[in-house]
Order: structure tokens, then sequence, then C-alpha cells
């Protein structure tokens, strides 16, 4: 690949696309496992109910669509049947309640998010009803980042407009790509008149901040039909743009195997789609934030991310980072006093554990004293670039050249060698040519991709 500012050889292109986490969490969900139980969550959320003075973050999961997009990679229902949203949310209700009283007086929330799925699969009496509930158990902070993915081909102005009204301050509006043979093979037909009305009609609502997703790696896309799908959103000026790297895992969404497998871009090709957006979002004023986002500089991402405090959870890149996290709904995560905790995937097993009056957790992870460490040094390279020896020291006790020496060594034989990383008399830092790569680099500091022996595929590919 070569550009105006950037020059990565073939040969380094096969040496780092790899399969490699994405990072969400570390450890990763592949580490999650069954011994992590009910109990063990209700345990989890007694230590977090101490913590009456400290803020939560709060996610709920909305999976029902009524069509697939065949590159989907989330856990969604498809369905037309609304019956089927009604029953879930009593049982989802349910969980809030649940949830609710198991933390007590510790109901400040700083941030809140609705995913899926869509959850404007909803109508507006649902997700009024909804919102009534979570409002019966926790409170939103005055400066809470209140958010909502939507899909504009089903959100209408009434939705926009009562969700303004419930205090949502944020939106995401899935785009992908506009190129009609892309959204075609891909199976999401969305005009871009659509999206820009919905999208004016937010603005005049007021919303705070409003991100587009992209998405780069899908089939047919050139270099040039990304670059127009990336100027048509230049022309909206939303505050914040991600731009995520398609991710193809047939082995866990079966749906994936009906993509043109023969159209999908080849590793080279792949990454010139994301640096010529990453160029015309830099040259249309926008700051590139961790490894896959762009926000206005006036947004509050970019100056965090200026100020190197930007924050990573599995609701994505945040400033407003609570030590907690819960999450309600089929195969949402919560991270909660040390532990990561899963809910069950299917809805059967969802609604027959609320039930029986039990948390519907499947599987979960206790860190331990080296998780929380490594977690820290992975969250701030795909958050703000760098590792500081001094952040390192101040709340671990311990030196990261001599606690870190192998990773470090090995990260003076690659990434350092092909110009990725800098090691510093304070600490790591990452290029600007090494941001591309950026989960090769953390991959280094991941204890777990040390004891994989299997061959069968987990994680997507790199690039």
């Amino acid at each position: 690949m070569r550009s105006d500012a950037f020059a990565v050889t073939v040969d380094l292109l096969r040496r780092y696309d790899r399969p490699g986490p994405r990072y969400t969490s570390y450890p990763t969900a592949v580490e999650f496992h069954a011994g992590f139980d009910e109990r063990a969550y209700r345990d989890r959320l007694a230590g977090a109910a101490a913590a009456v003075d400290q803020p939560l973050s709060l996610y709920l999961h909305l999976p029902f669509c009524e069509q697939r997009c065949t590159f989907c990679g989330c856990m969604v229902i498809i369905t037309k049947k609304r019956e089927v949203a009604a029953t879930y949310l009593t049982y989802l209700k349910r969980e809030i309640a649940m949830l609710g009283e198991a933390l007590g007086g510790r109901r400040r929330v700083l941030q809140y998010h609705w995913g899926g799925g869509t959850p404007t699969y909803l109508s507006p009496a649902q997700m009024a009803d909804l919102h009534a509930a979570v409002a019966a158990y926790f409170d939103m902070d005055a400066s809470a980042e209140e958010a909502i993915e939507v899909d504009p081909r089903v959100t209408t102005v009434e939705q926009l407009g009562l969700l303004r009204t419930l205090g949502f301050n944020r939106l995401s509006m899935g785009v992908q790509d506009f190129t009609p043979a892309v959204q075609a093979a891909v199976n999401r037909i969305q005009p871009v008149e659509t999206t820009r009305a919905l999208f004016d009609r937010a603005r005049d609502l007021g919303f705070d901040s409003i991100n587009v997703d992209l998405i780069y790696g899908l089939p047919l896309q050139t270099r040039a039909s990304f670059a127009a799908t990336v100027d048509t959103v230049l022309a909206m000026r939303p505050d914040r743009v991600a731009v995520y790297s398609f991710a193809l895992v047939p082995w866990i969404r079966a749906h994936q195997k009906g993509l043109p497998m023969a159209d999908l871009p080849g590793p080279e090709a792949k990454l010139e789609l994301f640096v010529e957006a990453m160029q015309r979002f830099l040259a249309a004023g926008y700051r590139q934030i961790g490894m896959d986002h762009f926000a206005l500089p006036d947004d509050e991402l970019a100056k965090a991310s200026e100020a190197g405090h930007l924050h990573r959870n599995f609701m994505g890149y945040t400033t407003r980072p609570a030590p907690d996290m819960v999450g309600a709904g089929v195969s949402a995560i919560g991270d909660v006093d040390g532990a990561f905790a899963q809910n069950v995937k299917s809805l059967s097993s969802y609604y027959a554990a609320l039930d029986a009056g039990a948390f519907p957790i499947e599987r979960g992870y206790r860190l331990d004293v080296d998780d929380r460490l490594r977690r820290f040094v992975i969250t701030e390279l795909m958050c703000n670039f760098r590792v500081r020896q001094a952040d390192v020291c101040e709340r671990f006790g311990v030196a990261l050249p001599s606690y870190f020496a192998l990773e470090i060594e090995e990260l003076a034989r690659g990434p350092v060698a092909d110009g990725f990383v800098r090691i510093t008399s304070d600490g790591l830092e990452v290029t600007q040519e090494g941001r591309l790569f950026v989960r090769n680099i953390a991959m280094h500091f991941d204890r777990y991709l040390r004891r994989k022996t299997s061959v069968a595929p987990v994680f997507s590919r790199t690039i």
C-alpha cells in the first residue's frame, strides 16, 4: 500500500494480518467460563452496591431486527412478530428491577446506552415504557451520556422526538456504505436521502452528538466508492464517525457465509480503504480517536483524546468512565466489581432464568491482579496510543520495563523495528503509522494468546 502519508509494504501486511482481538475487554470474552455463575454475579453486585457514591454505566440489549444484514456480527433476532418483542420487554423490565434491587442505593448513571439489534424496532409506547422502568431504579446524572443506536431505514421522526423528550442526547446511526452495489451485496438498502433526512431532523431536535458508523472491507468496496461514501458523510458533518473494520467470522455468524466471498477486498486493498477514509476525515478537520473513530475538535471525545484521558468499555470509547457497568438483556455483558458477567443468548434460557428468580448469567470471568495490569496497558494503547511508566507504577506498584521485559523485547524485534512503536524513557508510544496496527501491538501484552494452541478460528483478522 502506498499513499501520501504512509508506506506499508506487502511484506508488512502479510506479517501483521493475523487473527486477533479487538479488545473490547481484557481478558476477552473467549476466556469467559461457566464457572462464573449466577451466585458469583450476585456476589459481584453486592460488592458494587457498597460503592454507593460511585456512578454506573448501564447497557440494555434490544436484539430485534426486521431483516438480517449479511455482514452483521451482532447478537440479533430477526422477526416481524411484534408480540415477540412485547414478551421480551416484560422480562427485560424484570431483570432491570432485579438489578436495581441488588444495587440498592447505588442509582446514579453516568453512561446509558440502548444497543442491538435495532432499538427503534420498538414502538414509541414501548420505548417510553422501558425508559420508565429504568427510571424507577436508576437516576441519570445531569451530565450523563444517554445514547441509542438507530437504523435510519426504520426510525421515525416521532421516535426521535420521543427519545429527545426522554433525555437521550446522543445518536449512533448505522450507514456502513452508501454505494448501491455494496448495499445489495450485504442486504442493506439504505438511500442517502433517507439517512440525511433523519440526520437533519435529529439536528433540529437538538441531540448533543450524532455519530455515523461506517464499515470498510465489505464486498465490492473500492477506494473510489468508499471515498464517495466518506464525502457524503462529511457533507452531513456528524460530530463523530466510527470506521470499523469488517469482522469476517462465519464460524460464529453462519449467515456471513451468504456474502459473495470472491468480492471481498484483500488485506492490502482493505487497508487502503481505511487510509483513504482516514486521510479524508483528517483533511476535513476531524481528529483520530483510538483505532477507528474520528471526532470534530470541539467534541468531548476529541478533547479527551488530546488530553490522553480517553477510555473504552463494551459501549465503545467514552469520556465518562464509571467503575462498574451493568448490562441487561440477552447476551449483555457487565463489568462489575472486578469481574465480567455475560447473560445467556437464547430467549428461552433468558426467560427460564428470570422465571426462576435468577439472573440469566451464562458465563463470566473474575480478573486477577495481573489481568487488571494488562487491561490497563492494553486499554491505554487502544485509547491513547501510549503507556506511561509513571502511571503503571502509581496504579500497580510495578516497573513497566521489568514487569513486561519479555513483551518489550518482542516489541523491539517487531513493531519497534518496523516503526510502529517507540520505547522512550517515559514508556511506550505508538507512532502514527503504528495506529493502523494497534491491535497487533496490544496483542503482545495478552498472556492468554500465548497459551492458545488450537488452530480453530476464534478472532477476526486484524487487517
